[in-house]
């Protein structure tokens, strides 16, 4: 129960803080995307800090951090790996759904940042799109990130990796970099509860241009997965027996 308590003080003040700073720096971001990305860096430094001080969760991200132009595949299993992210990566922008740009705060921001929102079925149109204002010197080039299992996995879950992330990676021409991490162990997808440790992202080896689709998919999900399996056993999590 007091963990529960303290969880629960907890997100409510990192979501008065995300408030505050949407609204302080709302005339900065709205003519400027710094403005949008320095309100967003301090805003995932704040929840670092009172994560660590209030429920003792502290953050690692490991890995050479790219600076160029690349796609990132991300493993994603909770809120916290968005922010570990977007707090390592010179210039991210997400992949997201188009109805998140309705969300007060956070929909203003992501269009600041660059983010690419897509309808179901419409991903390749909205990617061309991006693509095409990158190379004209509409938009600042970045690190795109897509969640290739299309959703937030509970540590030991098995879920499909969808064939975007493949599509994505032959549109887009450039580096794939696998990302695993074991942030769900502590700050589960669902819950109020989040628990002390240390959450990691770990950033892994490039998987270069041109290969073919099925051997990307297989080496993508076997990176990642081996990769956020040995995060999760490294933090005692036992994993549960497949078949």
């Amino acid at each position: 129960m007091i963990r529960w308590l303290i969880s629960a003080v907890f997100l409510v003040q990192i979501y008065f803080v995300m408030l505050v700073l949407g609204i302080v720096f709302a005339p900065w971001a709205l003519v400027s995307p710094e403005g949008a990305r320095t309100a967003c860096g301090l805003y995932c430094r704040w929840v670092f800090w009172s994560a660590r001080w209030m429920i003792g969760l502290r953050t690692e991200v490991r890995g050479q951090v790219p600076q160029g132009e690349v796609l990132i595949a991300a493993k994603h299993q909770s809120f916290l790996d968005i922010l570990m992210l977007f707090d390592a990566l010179p210039r991210p922008k997400f992949i997201m759904k188009r109805e998140l740009l309705w969300t007060p705060i956070i929909g203003i921001y992501a269009k600041r940042l660059g983010c690419v929102p897509v309808d179901r079925g419409k991903r390749g149109a909205a990617i061309a799109k991006m693509i095409d204002d990158v190379a004209a010197g509409r938009a600042d080039p970045g690190q795109l990130v897509i969640y290739p299992q299309g959703t937030r996995v509970a540590p030991g879950a098995h879920v499909r990796y969808k064939s975007g992330a493949a599509a994505l990676y032959a549109q887009f021409g450039h580096d794939c970099v696998p990302t695993a991490t074991n942030v769900g162990l502590f700050w589960p997808r669902k819950g109020i509860a989040k628990y002390p440790g240390l959450a990691v992202v770990e950033i892994l080896d490039t998987i270069p241009p041109g290969v073919e689709h099925h051997a990307f998919m297989d080496q993508l999900a076997e990176r990642i997965e081996t990769a956020s399996d040995a995060l999760m056993a490294e933090a005692g999590f036992q994993l549960p027996p497949q078949g």
